[in-house]
């Protein structure tokens, strides 16, 4: 069973609707649902005190001023940074992490280190300065069975790094990185580091004052938040030395004709009139995540890719990608489907079982490029899935395998066009 505050009706998306199959939604990976009580802080912020933070005197203002400082002083108590002034309102952790990259003023000399798994967010940045500036790129390249190997990134240390820039929990495949090593190792070696949080901080408690990491980068819509809202949270002194990336509104003390003076952080960095209702949607799903429980909610899902995991493996046309034990990647189950294109599996699963997962590169191209795949599917949990869901994703494949009996081997256009042409069997 789900978590107690995971109930599925909790969330409308999840509603069954007259006419309609029910829906499996597995891919909040990409996009978590949304819960009614965020969707009710949203929406008492516009009915009820409809203001601008921290600029008008009257009473609507001073009540949004305030809800925003208790949002900023929640999400420095769930990612255990201590210190609101750590926590950076942004619009998701896309532009948390050029806030980093474009704020620390990295030029010619200067070097980066990323894994070959990086979501774009974590590579096209590091890319445009190397074009731009000059700054080496260095790439670690990752097991495919989930290891790390440390002697790897201490040799890549040596090197010389300035910054270290890596996911804590793959977008990809779900494997998480022994970030607290990551951290020390190269901090002995003089590297600042920004991590990408987007798959960890939704389903595992985060400690950044054990971790250690300079930055920490995540975005509300992967943790049953509103889209447009991340949260850039550093540690103690790390936003004194950035530049803003975006200036104006709000950013300043004072101006003049002829000067300006900027605001400490974290207000520097918040330029112009902010998303304040997805600021308090962020935080009420805050507060249904810690009802929920991380560790709690994180047993949930392994449980779960424990029981689609093992009957997927039955059939020896399905292949997983990453580690082989879901306990090493609890929240995402990837996989391919031998003469079966990833995309034409997604619909086809949609049709006919209301299963909704993610099929495609996940925006990490470079991965599948090197290997030459076009993509693979990828189912991912959350507190609101249960043994239903996974049944379903179970057997939708079985269906489609089925139907689309072949020699295992890669799918070519005209057995794609075939894929298309067969139509699932409808479930009511």
């Amino acid at each position: 069973m789900p978590p107690t505050a995971g109930r599925r009706s909790d969330f409308p998306a999840l509603r069954r609707r007259r006419g309609r199959s029910p829906v499996h939604y597995l891919d909040s990976a990409c996009m978590s649902l949304v819960p009614t009580p965020v969707l009710r802080a949203m929406e008492e912020y516009y009915r009820y005190y409809p203001g601008c933070a921290g600029r008008s005197l009257h009473r609507f203002s001073e009540e949004v001023s305030h809800r925003i400082e208790a949002a900023r002083e929640g999400f420095a108590r769930f990612l255990g940074t201590r210190d609101p002034a750590s926590i950076v309102f942004v619009r998701n952790a896309t532009e948390a992490i050029n806030l980093v990259g474009r704020g620390l003023s990295l030029r010619r000399g200067d070097r980066v280190l990323v894994s070959d798994q990086e979501h774009n967010s974590n590579l096209v940045l590091w890319q445009r300065l190397r074009a731009e500036r000059g700054v080496g790129l260095d790439v670690l390249a990752l097991p495919d069975d989930g290891s790390f190997d440390l002697a790897a990134l201490e040799a890549a240390l040596a090197r010389g790094v300035t910054l270290v820039s890596l996911f804590h929990t793959s977008n990809l495949d779900g494997r998480s990185l022994p970030v607290r090593e990551i951290v020390e190792r190269a901090h002995a070696h003089g590297a600042r580091v920004l991590l990408d949080g987007c798959q960890a901080a939704p389903h595992v408690p985060v400690d950044l004052a054990r971790i250690g990491a300079d930055f920490y980068a995540l975005s509300a819509h992967k943790m049953l938040g509103p889209t447009g809202t991340g949260v850039l949270a550093a540690a103690p002194g790390a936003l004194d030395g950035l530049a803003p990336l975006i200036v104006g509104g709000e950013t300043v003390e004072w101006t003049t004709l002829t000067d300006h003076a900027l605001r400490p952080p974290p207000h520097r960095f918040e330029a112009g009139l902010q998303n304040y209702a997805g600021v308090l949607g962020a935080h009420a799903a805050l507060g249904y995540l810690e009802a929920a429980g991380r560790d709690t909610l994180a047993a949930h899902d392994r449980r779960l890719n424990e029981r689609a995991s093992a009957a997927l493996r039955e059939n020896d046309r399905v292949h997983v990608i990453g580690p082989a034990e879901p306990a090493a990647r609890p929240s995402i189950l990837a996989f391919t489907l031998d003469g079966v294109d990833p995309n034409d599996a997604a619909l086809f699963l949609d049709a006919g079982y209301g299963v909704l997962v993610r099929s495609g590169r996940h925006c990490v191209h470079s991965w599948y490029d090197r290997r030459g795949l076009t993509g693979n599917v990828r189912a991912s949990f959350y507190l609101y899935n249960d043994a239903t869901d996974v049944d379903a994703l179970v057997r939708g494949v079985d269906e489609l395998l089925t139907r689309t009996d072949r020699p295992p081997g890669p799918a070519r256009p005209a057995e794609r066009r075939a894929a298309r042409a067969t139509r699932p069997r409808r479930r009511r």
